[in-house]
């Protein structure tokens, strides 16, 4: 086990530089769900020059890819981010994500042979609402994976990933205009309507479990203020512990929408953007062998506490480890007192210490790979 880790370890450092170089050219062009062209092109070129059988447009996923090294019975994935939040770009650090899972795979690739494993990698789109994994699972990926990974940079190391599960949905009213001055009493109002399920969300959240999350943006509630606004939109997220909480949650909060419908007069439409992320079920043997390859490194686990509550963010790799086993530890890039989706972290997911949690993020995930073959 030393030699291969050893080995592992050193193919990955001799790809630190291009490793790095991918981090950057990831960070310096965002590209938001569904439409991460030019990372998903990228990413995968090291693979490709080191083996790899590179296949695009997996599963008919234009974002997506997926790269296999080896022939062995056991198969490892690895799983690459590189979506980027709208008028944020890497503020979560998914450019981090898919250097590192590319690094872990190149590492793994090494000792393939010699483990008798099947190292894989697949470029998961959208993440940031799109539930590119939920597609890609519906689609057959993932079927016969022995163990699935990633790690995730965060402000502070945590090993166990704890998400909530959470539905996203695009909500939209439809009213009708009229002159807000001249002819009030035609219009009907559709930014109100928000105005009132924003009001009775308010009010529901004292009903709510301690651990709901429900939050929202309007996206769009008129056009001229002396025009009633016919039309409004916007992006709503609920939260719960499981799947099961949120099925029970989520009426809830529509009603709140369906009473702004019925208090303005307007139409309401309410249309999922993905199916629903579930909760994370950690493989606990693969979960203390990063852990133990992670302290090996150096790494230091933070106590529970605000700066380690990354863990709790939701991701549709919850839905991969209901039917794999898999891990989604956090690897931390020393960002105090900024928190991911701001743009002060966006900052540090470049620059020394993300380089040194890139490669450490890497080699952990690669030894996990190895401890968890032999």
């Amino acid at each position: 086990m030393a030699a291969s880790k050893a080995a592992a370890r050193a193919a990955v450092e001799r790809q630190a530089d291009e490793l790095i170089q991918l981090s950057e050219r990831l960070h310096a062009d965002p590209e938001t769900a569904w439409e991460e062209h030019r990372a998903a092109a990228a990413v995968p070129e090291l693979l490709d020059r080191a083996g790899f059988a590179v296949t695009p447009e997996y599963l008919g996923l234009d974002t997506a890819f997926h790269a296999s090294f080896g022939s062995g019975p056991k198969r490892i994935a690895l799983c690459a981010e590189y979506d980027a939040l709208p008028g944020l770009g890497h503020a979560c650090g998914h450019n981090l994500i898919a250097a590192s899972s590319v690094g872990a795979a190149l590492g793994l690739a090494e000792v393939a042979d010699d483990l008798g494993i099947t190292v894989e990698v697949y470029g998961t789109p959208a993440e940031e609402g799109g539930g590119g994994k939920i597609e890609l699972l519906e689609r057959g990926a993932f079927t016969g994976v022995d163990l699935a990974m990633m790690v995730h940079p965060a402000p502070v190391d945590v090993a166990e990933a704890r998400p909530f599960a959470v539905s996203h949905s695009k909500i939209s009213y439809a009213g009708k205009s009229a002159h807000a001055a001249a002819y009030p009493e035609a219009g009907v109002n559709a930014a109100d309507a928000f105005t009132v399920a924003q009001v009775a969300i308010g009010l529901l959240r004292q009903q709510l479990p301690a651990s709901a999350r429900v939050h929202g943006i309007v996206t769009h509630a008129g056009d001229a203020p002396n025009a009633i606004p016919e039309h409004a939109s916007g992006r709503w997220y609920v939260r719960a512990e499981t799947l099961v909480e949120l099925s029970e949650l989520e009426p809830r909060v529509l009603r709140a929408f369906e009473a702004g419908a019925l208090a303005t007069g307007c139409e309401l439409s309410v249309e999922p953007e993905s199916k629903p992320y579930a909760e994370f079920r950690a493989d606990e043997p693969a979960l203390a062998a990063y852990r133990a390859n992670a302290l090996e490194l150096g790494r230091e686990f933070a106590p529970d506490g605000t700066a380690s509550r990354m863990n709790r963010a939701s991701t549709d790799m919850g839905n991969v480890s209901q039917v794999v086993p898999a891990i989604h530890p956090y690897i931390g890039i020393g960002s105090l007192p900024a928190i991911n989706h701001q743009r002060e972290f966006a900052a540090h997911c470049v620059g020394g210490t993300a380089e040194q949690a890139l490669l450490d993020g890497a080699i952990a995930l690669a030894w996990t790979g190895v401890d968890r073959t032999l």
